[in-house]
């Protein structure tokens, strides 16, 4: 290059090159790594992210699972220190169904939470629990359908948009002491690529410490022998990889709710008291719920948040996209434009429209056909039921003719009869006036 520079240019070239001292180039496996030698500022990147994060505010979602009345709603006031007021379902309810309600004025120092609290009314309750499932993976997959649409829009609204993806699955394991129910078992292993699944056992204050451990235990090995898989709190972290380590030994929590307060040293509390004794939510010694709030809440609900972005949604984005069509690439390892597969997918929809036009067409000229036979048939059935009807009625016009000329043949007769009847009767009576008139004639004569 330098055969092209004049030497003005050249010297200018190299002096900048000598007197650039105050960066230091070092060419790693990362590429070229650069080192400053004054502060320029961009360290502030956190801090911005934090402001706006806070600006903003938090989307968190959270699924309770379990049998109507196991404490769901309890636990949830216990977990945010507050009461949702939820209405009260009876075990009479004919099927499962979805209720989700969202809280937008949970606030805590200067950050701002959107809650969303879904929970599943009716669970458990039925006889036949086929189709208890069901609802709840449309549920969680609808809610991954509507940020997907988002998503495509030509003009998105991403920042603004509520985020309704469930982001944790409390599933409530009733505190039998024995083991899981089958329907537990279905539940978790249809969810367990779909959500962030968090097993806890409801109600422990009602079984012994001895038979809670063996319970945990009994729990956990059946979740492995099935394949279930459920959230691990991460251990990439350093600074909370300890903690959360020996936290996933706990699971599943066995936890205890309640909306009462009563003094305890000075201080209110949430507890329940029972003739035997007290026991206090946040007491370690009595449940696991402070360990549950600590992981769930405080320490790993970004987590959480970013899992099911990451893992469970893109799962679902990718299983959608395929059946729209869309790939990465052709056989042939060419990358796919966005153009060719709307038209790929355009010729494919004209394809099946046609097909199925063709098909319609078909079963209209095969009803056409089937309803003319019937016609025809129903034609056929009517002029034969016409010839029979003429032929009875000419039949019963022969014998009405019949039936006539008789009558009259009978008539005749009888005033033939008639005729001579009265002609011998009018005879009779000439004869009997002739007798009678000389006798009457003398009878007179001898008056006289």
């Amino acid at each position: 290059v330098h055969h092209f520079l004049s030497p003005t240019s050249a010297l200018f070239l190299f002096s900048l090159k000598m007197t650039a001292v105050d960066v230091q180039r070092q060419l790693g496996h990362d590429g070229r790594q650069m080192k400053l030698s004054g502060h320029v500022g961009f360290d502030s990147l956190p801090d911005q992210l934090v402001n706006k994060s806070v600006n903003k505010g938090f989307d968190f979602n959270i699924l309770c699972i379990g049998e109507t009345g196991i404490g769901k709603s309890t636990l949830m006031d216990s977990l945010f220190k507050t009461s949702f007021n939820s209405e009260p379902v009876t075990h009479s309810l004919p099927g499962v169904s979805v209720r989700a309600n969202t809280y937008v004025d949970l606030q805590e120092s200067n950050v701002g939470l959107k809650l969303t609290i879904v929970d599943t009314v009716g669970y458990g309750d039925q006889i036949d629990k086929t189709d208890s499932v069901q609802p709840l993976v449309d549920y969680i997959d609808s809610q991954f359908e509507s940020y997907l649409q988002e998503e495509l829009k030509i003009k998105r609204s991403l920042t603004v948009y509520h985020d309704t993806r469930i982001h944790a699955c409390l599933y409530f394991i009733a505190p039998t002491g024995h083991s899981l129910k089958s329907l537990d078992l279905v539940c978790m292993k249809r969810l367990d690529s779909k959500v962030n699944i968090i097993p806890v056992v409801a109600k422990a204050d009602t079984i012994s410490k001895p038979e809670l451990a063996k319970f945990k235990q009994k729990i956990m090995a059946e979740l492995k022998e099935n394949g279930v898989r459920v959230y691990q709190f991460p251990t990439d972290d350093e600074t909370v990889a300890e903690m959360n380590d020996a936290m996933n030994s706990f699971m599943p929590f066995a936890v205890v709710g309640s909306r009462e307060e009563i003094e305890v040293g000075g201080e209110m509390v949430r507890a329940r008291v029972y003739p035997w004794g007290t026991v206090e939510v946040e007491n370690e010694n009595h449940c696991d719920f402070v360990k549950l709030r600590e992981m769930l809440i405080r320490t790993n609900m970004e987590d959480l948040r970013e899992t099911t972005h990451l893992n469970h949604f893109e799962l679902y984005r990718k299983n959608r996209l395929k059946e729209m069509g869309f790939a990465d690439s052709t056989a042939d390892n060419r990358p796919v434009r966005l153009y060719d597969v709307i038209e790929e997918k355009k010729k494919t929809h004209i394809r099946e429209m046609e097909t199925k036009e063709e098909k319609m067409r078909q079963m209209f000229v095969d009803k056409v056909k089937q309803k003319e036979a019937e016609l025809k048939k129903a034609e056929q059935d009517l002029h034969g039921k016409f010839d029979n009807l003429r032929k009875v009625h000419a039949e019963e016009k022969r014998k009405l003719d019949d039936r006539r000329r008789m009558l009259e043949e009978e008539i005749n007769d009888f005033n033939r009869r008639k005729a001579s009847v009265q002609a011998q009767q009018a005879q009779a009576e000439r004869d009997m006036h002739q007798n009678t008139s000389p006798v009457l004639g003398r009878k007179k004569d001898k008056k006289k």
